[in-house]
């Protein structure tokens, strides 16, 4: 007998005859949590909700009507001094409008950027699949007004735009709008991580600014 052998022999020891093993079928999992808010996507309190999860994760916020989408994004990058701007493929035309009219150069992923062009233009807009309120996560599938993970791990600045309709309250009901055979990222807040020392680090795993566009309902 192996040292491994020797040692899973002692944990099926421990667990008991009650254990479950890789040729017994999986036991039942207890789904007694909440599945759905009270309330239903888009609702204001879920809005308000998200924005207040968001600023608690230092993510900038701005709140719009949908036709003013494109010039919140041109001021948010002149208030940054951005002169490129990364958009996938399937970014409406009009959230970049007025930030090319100002100078702002675009940048589509079409063809593929490099890491380096990605990482010298700072900037990257994108819309989103669905957002959590309970959570303050933003949830990306790689639609094409998302694009690949890259284009929102390298660039500095993230601009991400969400829709009312896309906030819902809980995660399951985010889970339940997704397809799991997607690229799924999800964001709650800057990238940001602690060192031995605790001390707060951003910007190490992607993004060091989340902003974030959010289109209210038409009244």
């Amino acid at each position: 007998m192996s040292a491994r052998d020797d040692v899973l022999t002692r944990v099926r020891a421990a667990l008991g005859p009650d254990h479950v093993g890789p040729s017994d079928p999986p036991p039942a999992v207890p789904r007694g949590y909440r599945r759905h808010d009270d309330r239903a996507p888009g609702d204001p309190g879920l809005l308000d909700l998200l924005v207040d999860r968001l600023e608690d994760y230092r993510a900038l916020v701005h709140r719009c009507a949908g036709g003013d989408v494109g010039d919140v994004v041109a001021a948010a990058l002149r208030a940054r001094g951005a002169r490129h701007l990364v958009v996938p493929v399937g970014v409406p035309e009009g959230w970049t409008r007025p930030a090319v009219a100002r100078g702002v150069v675009l940048r589509p992923d079409s063809p593929t950027l490099d890491v380096a062009t990605l990482d010298d233009s700072g900037s990257v807009l994108t819309g989103c699949a669905v957002a959590v309120a309970d959570t303050g996560t933003i949830v990306l599938d790689g639609a094409p007004d998302q694009g690949r993970r890259a284009l929102t791990l390298v660039p500095d600045h993230h601009l991400c735009v969400v829709r009312a309709d896309q906030v819902v309250g809980l995660v399951p009901e985010a889970v339940a709008r997704l397809d799991p055979t997607r690229p799924l990222t999800w964001v709650s807040g800057p990238s940001a991580t602690s060192d031995i020392e605790l001390e707060r680090v951003e910007g190490v795993h992607g993004p060091r600014t989340l902003e974030v566009v959010l289109v209210d309902p038409a009244p």
